[in-house]
């Protein structure tokens, strides 16, 4: 006598059904289910009353890099259905699979070429040979519909027969090895059972139907070649029903989890007819939602349309195949597309599981758990994407401090997860970017956020402590002024005022040696930024104020010997120096404003600077009315004079409209100047002034750049507004074909 062998197939609520039906029947005394015989003892939490599936087993490795594997359930899983019945009656229940660390250290030496690859030519073979669209049709036909639960058994096992003989032609070698040793180690775990004390008859095995053959034959003790392994832990996570779906990646799934879950609800009802009219009637209302009206006697010419379809083959129930062909012709009047959207979200939906207080979980994520509950964010956690707006400032009406800076604390909670590469929060760019106490963020919770959790167990066991580890490792390796800023930053948007103490003293340590001004300046705009918000986060910035002092003199006396630079550094020079610029503007009490100023004059009087950098200076100057028009006048005509190399002076030019161009467009001198200029230019020296000029320009808008043909035409003397027009008509062919040229233009001698 054998044990009773139960073949399913992995999320399918015809499997989970018939399992039911066949354990009430036999009413076992051991229930074995093919699953990770090391995360036995979470069957209990995983079948939990207030336990939601779908769930999934994780198992990861406790040493870096950190592997995982996952083992989902969905609510109509043969397997979830066969633990809760083992459960609920009191009866002996394991999972007899390879323990997690084996199937790790399997999954490493994998090659290439999966096994799913070759299994899904073999289920198309199937499909073909079945005259079905594809493998999914014809598993739902011919087993989903099964109202027979002896036929099904027999149906499945006979499937298993055929599958084995298929796939062991176009298994690799590698992945024959892989099956023996697992259906050799569960055919030890049922051997052992049996040696307890189970009767066979009254032992009943869920296993895959690709191994229900296998697990018939006798058991022969053998040593089986196991690779070195890692030690690996189990725990448990909520899952999604995208996940579940095939179209998620995940071989073992199906395309439709929100469909076949209704299927699992109508066939314990014993009204499998509902199906079809739920699935047309949910369709219509999504359109109908959308915008797209869809009438009640379309949804009822679908379903006979449906019935129809499945007629055709003598079945009694449609496929999903049948109901979207007839979703497609009655409300998509034959497009598909326009249903689809509507399509996904009824077969593939948005159902997320959740786990109650209390279960397996890692002390991370009950970290994270409980931080939601406190953070008030729980309704956060869904997979579809909310916008939470902050304010960050004190509410002075609240009465419990707790609540007072309730914002403030999920401030802290989104900036700790970003640091730790925890995808729950993301921020959101505001208009409003001057508001220091608004911030804005987008959360969404899936799968990979609790694979990022179990990822940071190793950095610490909750999310505060693991952000120290963090920031402690960071800082050691902190090299430059800008690393170690952005640290202070970091450290006070988290809300760790210990680690920024820590992180102000490696910055004032670092602060005695730079030498760069783009890494101090990175460095100043980041202590700016904390200066910006002051004491809004409760921290105590005055340590910062002597420091942003020492950093700015830096880099004021560091600005005209990194301005002899090439043109592709320059471009970077000129965001560090709008940071230091911006840091001159808001802090004018706590730096030395004045050396500044005599620095940006020197930059843009020297000539044997950057020429993009000293028309960038004297742009700045020139906002800030440092100059006088007499002065302006002078550089304007020497830099622009005849005689001066191209590149220097339009490269000049292009650094001065790089900002406030509306003081360029009130200075009418400037344009004379250029336009006498460019009438002394030959032709080949005019093409290379274009190429710079052509880029100048393209910072002007539409208007500006009408305003500018207004002046020209005003210098030529020809009607200000028909010159305007005549520039900004559509090119000619031959103008066309000249600007086309200057794309294949030589840069190389500059």
């Amino acid at each position: 006598m054998k044990p009773h062998i139960f073949g399913i197939r992995h999320l399918s609520p015809a499997s989970a059904h018939h399992v039911l039906h066949y354990l009430n029947e036999i009413k076992p005394t051991a229930v074995l289910i093919e699953g990770p015989s090391d995360a036995t003892h979470l069957i209990p939490e995983i079948v939990h009353p207030k336990t939601k599936p779908p769930i999934a087993i994780m198992a990861y490795t406790q040493e870096v890099p950190i592997q995982t594997i996952l083992y989902p359930f969905a609510h109509y899983s043969a397997e979830y259905q066969a633990m809760k019945w083992a459960v609920e009656e009191g009866v002996h229940v394991e999972f007899m699979d390879l323990p997690t660390d084996v199937t790790i250290a399997l999954d490493k030496e994998k090659p290439s070429a999966t096994k799913r690859e070759i299994k899904e030519s073999v289920f198309d073979q199937v499909a073909i040979l079945a005259n079905e669209h594809d493998y999914e049709s014809f598993w739902e036909r011919s087993f989903e519909h099964a109202i027979n639960s002896s036929q099904f058994v027999d149906s499945i096992h006979l499937l298993s027969t055929h599958l084995r003989e298929l796939v062991g032609k176009e298994d690799s070698s590698f992945e024959q090895g892989i099956t023996y040793i697992r259906e050799s180690f569960m055919k030890k775990q049922i051997n052992r059972v049996l040696k307890e004390g189970h009767s066979p008859e009254r032992v009943v095995v869920v296993t895959g139907s690709f191994h229900v053959d296998a697990l018939k034959e006798e058991y022969k003790e053998d040593s089986l070649p196991i690779p070195d392994t890692a030690k690996t832990n189990v725990t448990l996570m909520p899952y999604t029903n995208y996940r579940l779906s095939s179209h998620s990646g995940y071989g073992a799934g199906n395309e439709a989890p929100a469909y076949f879950h209704h299927m699992w609800t109508y066939m314990q009802e014993n009204d499998r007819k509902k199906l079809p009219i739920y699935y047309l009637s949910s369709i219509a209302n999504e359109l109908r939602q959308g915008g797209t009206f869809r009438s009640a006697a379309e949804v009822i010419e679908g379903v006979r349309l449906a019935y129809a379809l499945s007629s055709f083959r003598s079945e009694p129930y449609p496929t999903l195949k049948d109901l979207r062909d007839a979703a497609t012709v009655t409300m998509g009047q034959g497009d598909f597309s326009v249903i689809a959207e509507a399509c996904a979200k009824i077969e593939i939906g948005n159902m997320v599981g959740s786990l109650p207080d209390g279960v397996s979980q890692t002390s991370i994520q009950e970290d994270f758990s409980r931080q939601l509950k406190r953070l008030k964010l729980e309704k956060y956690r869904s997979t579809t994407a909310q916008v939470i707006e902050l304010d960050i400032r004190e509410n002075r009406r609240a009465k419990k401090r707790e609540t007072a800076f309730l914002d403030l604390e999920r401030s802290f909670f989104f900036h700790r997860l970003q640091l730790l590469n925890i995808g729950f929060a993301k921020p959101v760019v505001r208009a409003q970017d001057d508001a220091t106490w608004a911030e804005k963020w987008e959360i969404k919770w899936t799968p990979t956020v609790e694979i990022e959790l179990i990822e940071a167990i190793l950095q610490g066991e909750t999310i505060e402590l693991a952000t120290a580890f963090v920031f402690k490792e960071r800082l050691k390796s902190c090299d430059g002024v800008a690393e170690a800023a952005e640290m202070v930053r970091l450290a006070y948007q988290c809300g760790m005022p210990q680690v920024l103490k820590e992180a102000h003293d490696v910055l004032q340590e670092l602060a005695t040696d730079t030498g760069n001004f783009v890494d101090t300046s990175q460095a100043i705009s980041d202590i700016g930024y904390v200066i910006r918000y002051g004491d809004i986060r409760q921290a105590d910035i005055s340590p910062l104020y002597p420091i942003m002092t020492q950093l700015f003199l830096h880099a004021t006396l560091l600005l005209v010997p990194s301005s002899a630079c090439n043109n592709e550094f320059a471009h970077e020079m000129m965001g560090a120096i709008q940071s230091v610029h911006m840091i001159a503007l808001e802090q004018f009490e706590s730096v030395d404003d004045e050396l500044w100023h005599q620095k940006l004059e020197e930059v843009a009087e020297r000539d044997n600077l950057n020429p993009l950098l000293s028309g960038y200076a004297c742009a700045i100057l020139i906002e800030r009315n440092w100059l006088t028009a007499d002065w302006l006048s002078r550089e304007v005509s020497r830099r622009l004079s005849p005689g001066i190399p191209v590149d220097l002076g339009t490269g000049w030019f292009e650094g001065l409209c790089m900002r406030n161009k509306y003081a360029l467009l009130s200075r009418t001198f400037i344009w004379e100047e250029m336009d006498h200029y460019i009438s002394s230019l030959d032709e080949d020296e005019f093409r290379r002034a274009i190429v710079f000029l052509r880029r100048a320009f393209m910072l002007f808008s539409t208007s500006d750049r009408s305003k500018i043909a207004e002046i020209l035409g005003s210098l030529w003397g020809t009607d200000e507004l028909q010159t305007a027009e005549h520039l900004a008509s559509p090119l000619s062919e031959e103008e066309e074909s000249m600007l086309d040229d200057l794309n294949d233009f030589d840069f190389g001698d500059f």
